[in-house]
């Protein structure tokens, strides 16, 4: 049985879990990423593609400085900081959208929530920086825990696991453990398996597969497929841009599963999707 879990307020939203899916757009403002590095790392490009998102029916933006594509090095606090915060500062004065920052520095959260933003969303679960937890529980925001291997440096080395969910399970319930211990709310906690992160093209389906497995955590349950590689892999296509509808196929797979938000680039697209799939599934299951 799908657990009640308590809805998260931001700003004039209320994201009740499990009565629909809900989109975050991915506003990448880095030279470097993946899929769409180098498009949006200006200001003005930031603002018009956090226009474009919030008009194509985006639930929250989630913005990053640091590229977390495999391989990415890592940059320095203050090159992160120029980066993140005054596009914040500048998608803040315009809208009030929730904001969430993608990141794994402490001074980075306390910066974005200083500027405008809303909510954490931490790659490493909170394990890179050991100020994090104690730094979001003193905002008192939520946060996303993600599970990871290693960096995005050196991560696809790391994926031989013995019991590949059962893992992720302990790590993340270890990390939500750690959270409240340093004064987190456990109803201000979501999770994200990390797909993509430390996972071979097997073990991202299997996550996907699943995926109902993680609700024992008690917590929303994030999922990010977005244009990623495994996609790539099953559709012959290098181009990560042109990897939108089997993006929409895992999309489908993940509401299926009862995730509850979707980590995604392409948010026009993947609006009209996520309102039929949330019509054959969640109205089976509320129903």
């Amino acid at each position: 049985m799908t657990p009640i879990l308590s809805p998260w307020t931001i700003r004039d939203r209320t994201f009740a879990w499990g009565q629909r899916t809900y989109l975050m757009g991915i506003l990448n403002v880095t030279p470097d990423s993946f899929s769409d590095g180098g498009q949006f790392n200006t200001l003005e490009t930031a603002l018009a593609q956090a226009r474009y998102l919030l008009e194509s029916g985006v639930d929250m933006l989630d913005i990053g400085g640091q590229s977390t594509r495999p391989k990415a090095e890592t940059i320095s606090l203050g090159a992160e900081l120029e980066r993140v915060v005054p596009i914040i500062q500048v998608i803040r004065q315009e809208m009030d959208i929730p904001i969430s920052v993608d990141t794994t520095r402490s001074a980075v959260a306390q910066a974005a929530i200083a500027a405008g933003a809303d909510l954490i969303n931490d790659i490493s679960g909170a394990t890179y920086d050991p100020e994090m937890l104690t730094t979001v529980a003193a905002l008192d925001v939520p946060i996303i825990l993600m599970h990871i291997r290693g960096t995005p440096e050196t991560m696809q080395q790391l994926t031989d696991y013995e019991d590949l969910i059962g893992e992720l399970l302990e790590f993340l319930k270890q990390r939500i453990d750690a959270a409240i211990a340093a004064g987190v709310a456990r109803h201000k906690i979501a999770i994200d398996p990390g797909i993509g992160f430390a996972k071979t093209y097997d073990q991202n389906l299997e996550i996907l597969r699943r995926l109902p497995d993680f609700q024992v955590l008690g917590c929303p349950i994030l999922v990010g497929p977005s244009r990623k590689s495994f996609i790539g892999h099953i559709l012959d296509q290098p181009d990560p841009q042109k990897r939108v509808w089997g993006t929409a196929a895992a999309c489908c797979a993940a509401i299926a599963a009862h995730s509850d938000i979707l980590r995604i680039h392409d948010v026009r697209e993947l609006y009209d999707v996520c309102r039929v799939a949330d019509a054959i599934w969640r109205e089976e299951r509320s129903g």
